[in-house]
């Protein structure tokens, strides 16, 4: 499939349905957080965002290997829109989801909703390439995504980060009804959107959803929860990821080159059963002249923003 679709061909709207089908099924049978061992001698790789760029995508598998049972991952969300990709990049996951469901893990990002969708390309994407009738499926599906992973017992994996309240809890984010489209705040849209700062304590997020946390939250989030390690993904990184408050927070993001002209490099995170984490960056790769943003029907938009 990788070759078939690396090739520029389409994979038939039959599969792409019957991945699509196969893999809500596998996603509704998970919980809103998924906790995902590391035994002995194993490992885990932690992808950031992907956003549409699939031959960076392949370029990842050439790089650490095939997912498979002895090689698993998580992909942290935003796998779709600005790419121009984004459907060969979303079936590609899709398929390894429902081939290894027990080793192949994905947490949903703020891009896997509507309203982004709408305005960044995919849902133009998906109804250029296979029908604006697929997309109520997508959507279906972005529903389903669990919202957060926690790998070893001792590192919290979500999209964006923490709250705005001390008070909520990873037992809390385990309670979340996460079949619906993020609402305008409260713990689920924080986790998709929010930023960790420079500075102590909450301010307002330079997004104008979610926060921006100091180390001080992370500290006690992590401390309250029996956790050691946040890692998140959500902004572009010059090196493809950072390491900030004091090292209980790492940023990864895995699409170098964002939009061909951030001129990033990206990263993945590999977890050995000590659950230290080893960062290998990567430079982009070339792909075939489609512009980002190609479906997304806008003459102008801010790299900026929403990320």
């Amino acid at each position: 499939m990788s070759a078939h679709l690396k090739a520029e061909n389409k994979l038939h709207k039959k599969y792409a349905y019957q991945i699509l089908y196969k893999v809500r099924e596998v996603l509704k049978a998970e919980n809103t957080v998924v906790d995902v061992p590391v035994p002995k001698g194993e490992h885990i790789t932690v992808c950031g965002d992907v956003h549409g760029q699939f031959y960076d995508l392949l370029n990842i598998f050439e790089i650490n290997g095939k997912p498979s049972e002895k090689n698993p991952y998580l992909f942290n969300g935003d796998f779709v829109d600005r790419g121009s990709f984004s459907i060969e990049t979303i079936l590609l996951l899709f398929a390894y989801k429902c081939a290894y469901p027990e080793h192949f893990h994905l947490n949903r990002g703020n891009h896997e909703s509507v309203n982004m969708n709408k305005m960044y390309g995919f849902e133009g994407e998906v109804a250029s390439k296979y029908g604006k009738e697929m997309m109520s499926l997508f959507t279906d599906i972005f529903q389903w995504l669990p919202l957060a992973h926690v790998i070893g017992g001792k590192v919290l994996v979500l999209h964006g980060g923490l709250f705005s309240k001390d008070e909520t809890s990873l037992d809390d984010v385990r309670k979340i009804s996460r079949h619906q489209e993020p609402p305008d705040e409260g713990p689920m849209t924080e986790m998709l959107w929010s930023d960790p700062g420079p500075n102590k304590g909450r301010q307002p997020s330079k997004r104008g959803v979610g926060v921006a946390f100091g180390a001080d939250v992370t500290e006690r989030f992590l401390k309250d929860n029996d956790l050691e390690l946040l890692i998140r993904s959500h902004e572009c990184k010059d090196e493809g990821f950072e390491v900030e408050h004091g090292g209980k927070a790492i940023t990864v993001f895995s699409a170098p080159n964002y939009c061909d002209q951030m001129g990033n490099k990206g990263a993945f995170i590999r977890l050995e059963d000590d659950l230290k984490p080893k960062i290998t960056t990567f430079a982009h790769v070339s792909h075939p002249s489609v512009k980002p943003m190609q479906y997304a029907g806008m003459g102008a938009f801010n790299l900026l923003n929403f990320l």
